[in-house]
């Protein structure tokens, strides 16, 4: 099957989507997702419902200092302004795929923290039971058009690039299983907390779906874990454990399951007590390369992936992996 050249409006999506504030609506709607994670080679499903953006909720416990959780439908900000610290939690369950609707969602919400100098940092976190995020959402990948793969590409990027160099101290709160696209987001966050539960595991395992990771992945999994052990993790699609994950590097710390969040927060602290102009300034000397690569072929890269996932014998894969998944789960 070949990618069709017609242009093809994402489902429940009329036009570019909303930068934030009030006002903004994605039509609701309902879909399967199967998405990339960590069944067998790592698919999942989830159920997918339209948002509208900006939408506000009273904080849990009756919020007694008048702070209000905000967000989105697939994206919950539960602020502590006297902290200066937010906790962003993906909702899109059962499994957090990252749709294109939960990408752009995600990025909106960065920006409104970055752009609110009451924050300083940022716990992203997942409020689906067992897993942070489950990958890539393959159907944003398999029988659209190249207009379609191109803004989902770009998505991608462009959350990575804000995660990545963002001015906030950002602290990963793996509460569940991180495969591909889910450890793409802790990579770039600048600390990794993850849950001591041996069913969750963390990596990149695209090559067990026939998919690559892109140069900017590989790199920042260079820098994270090393070139040799990242050659064969990416190779091989390897998926760590706990235990192992914090061997190799890819996690900083290993915490009981009830207590992740805690950890990540009292990590938090540790962070914040640097003055800030002197860890951005650090943090974008120690990153700024890597960024830049990306920003420089940034269109390059997203032709290459629209070429690639266009080829027959990926969309064929794609396809059959599809239906394997439908048929086991009808």
């Amino acid at each position: 099957m070949t990618c069709s050249a017609e242009p093809e409006a994402p489902p429940g999506r009329s036009g570019p989507g909303p930068r934030g504030g009030a006002g903004g609506k994605i039509t609701p709607r309902r879909r399967d997702l199967p998405i990339l994670g960590q069944d067998g080679a790592g698919v999942g499903r989830a159920l997918l419902w339209g948002t509208t953006l900006g939408r506000r909720e009273p904080a849990a416990g009756g919020g007694g200092d008048g702070e209000r959780r905000f967000g989105s439908q697939r994206v919950l900000v539960e602020p502590d302004a006297a902290a200066g610290v937010a906790v962003m939690k993906f909702r899109n369950p059962p499994v957090n795929s990252l749709s294109l609707e939960l990408l752009t969602e995600l990025v909106i919400s960065l920006e409104k923290l970055e752009n609110d100098k009451t924050f300083r940092g940022v716990i992203l976190t997942s409020d689906c039971p067992r897993v942070f995020s489950a990958g890539l959402d393959l159907t944003e990948m398999c029988g659209r058009n190249p207009a379609h793969y191109a803004e989902y590409w770009k998505a991608m990027q462009e959350l990575w690039l804000r995660t990545y160099l963002s001015s906030l101290v950002l602290v990963a709160a793996i509460n569940g299983a991180c495969p591909a696209g889910g450890c793409v987001i802790a990579l770039a966050c600048d600390y990794r907390v993850l849950a001591d539960n041996p069913k969750y595991r963390i990596g990149l395992n695209e090559t067990l779906l026939g998919i690559i990771a892109p140069f900017w992945v590989k790199d920042a999994y260079v820098n994270t874990i090393g070139h040799r052990a990242a050659e064969q993790a990416l190779q091989l699609g390897l998926l760590f454990p706990p235990a192992e994950a914090l061997q190799v590097g890819l996690v900083d710390q290993v915490a009981p399951e009830d207590q992740v969040l805690s950890t990540a927060l009292s990590e938090m602290a540790r962070w914040l007590a640097i003055p800030d102009h002197a860890r951005q300034l650090t943090k974008n000397m120690m990153r700024k390369a890597t960024a830049d690569r990306l920003l420089r072929q940034r269109d390059a890269d997203i032709q290459n992936f629209v070429s690639f996932i266009c080829r027959d014998s990926i969309q064929k894969s794609l396809q059959v992996y599809l239906e394997k998944l439908r048929q086991r789960k009808g």
